[in-house]
């Protein structure tokens, strides 16, 4: 790892850092080291970052802000790319935008309102990054990211990149072609807005945002929604109603506010996280036969 880590650097492609402890790099606060660390500083040196990658065989993942992510207490084996400073250009082009996929949802669909552009009034309160999202289809308030996404900028596993329409991505609830098929880096991503009144965009932007803080706890370190819905169940209310609000394991609780979120109380580990996972699933399936499965994406060793 030394040797890579070295080699890495001799390039200048931004951040480099061993067994970087990714409780730093994720909105839960929660996650043993990365083997190697790296934030590269643009598209150019996140492709000279493959190729060391690749040349060195080395197993890799990527992460954006951190949210929607659980990672094991023994942490991640091989390289942890992050897209964060460097990968978050903005360029706006009348109705149509194109933005890396570091760049922040909240403060991309909070910038965009203030100019008059309508379509990710949805994401306001989402915090997790562009390339987070379209690899998820995030989404709220009745929309998502395949409503508004043109085309995505995808790095793959071998290295090579390509540009993917929408119906490319074979968008679905919560999920995409990266995570069934194709596994890959959202490096950029075109949206295609429409032009609005910029006061009725951004009081929508606000009351999401209002609802948001009303009905979940983001003053706690949380990861976002644990399960997706079991639709035409929503998994907050199947919880509320098994009385799981507030059981805790460890430092890890399922939320007062919502019971699709668990929140850290500060010394929750993943091993307490995973094991109240498993409890609401067993709970729900006792309960009322439904199989729950988590939104939150698993990771590490």
């Amino acid at each position: 790892m030394d040797e890579i880590k070295s080699e890495l650097q001799a390039l200048n492609i931004g951040e480099v850092k061993p067994n970087e402890p990714l409780a730093r790099h994720t909105t839960i606060k929660i996650g043993g080291p990365a083997d190697l660390f790296i934030e590269p500083s643009s598209i150019e040196n996140l492709q000279k970052v493959m190729m060391v990658i690749q040349k060195h065989r080395l197993k890799w993942r990527s992460i954006g802000r951190g949210s929607n992510l659980l990672v094991s207490d023994k942490g991640i084996e091989g390289a942890v790319i992050k897209l964060g400073r460097g990968m978050d250009h903005l360029k706006i082009d009348e109705t149509e935008i194109t933005v890396g996929g570091g760049h922040s949802l909240v403060s991309l669909s909070t910038l965009i309102s203030r100019k008059g552009l309508s379509g990710l009034e949805f994401a306001s309160g989402i915090p997790g990054s562009v390339g987070g999202a379209v690899y998820m289809n995030a989404g709220a308030h009745g929309s998502d990211i395949s409503k508004v996404l043109t085309k995505a900028h995808i790095l793959f596993n071998d290295g090579s990149m390509e540009w993917l329409t929408n119906e490319e991505m074979e968008f679905s609830y919560r999920t995409s072609i990266l995570q069934k098929k194709r596994p890959g880096i959202v490096v950029e991503a075109v949206f295609q807005l429409t032009a609005g009144d910029r006061a009725e965009i951004v009081a929508l932007m606000q009351k999401n945002k209002e609802y948001r803080k009303v009905t979940q706890p983001w003053n706690f370190p949380c990861a976002g929604s644990i399960f997706r819905n079991p639709l035409p169940n929503y998994a907050g209310k199947l919880i509320e109603e098994a009385g799981l609000k507030g059981y805790k394991i460890g430092g890890a609780e399922i939320s007062q506010m919502h019971g699709n979120f668990i929140v850290n109380d500060g010394n929750a580990t993943a091993s307490d996280v995973l094991a109240l996972i498993q409890h609401v699933k067993y709970t729900i399936f006792k309960l009322y036969q439904i199989k729950m499965e988590t939104e939150v994406e698993i990771i590490g060793r």
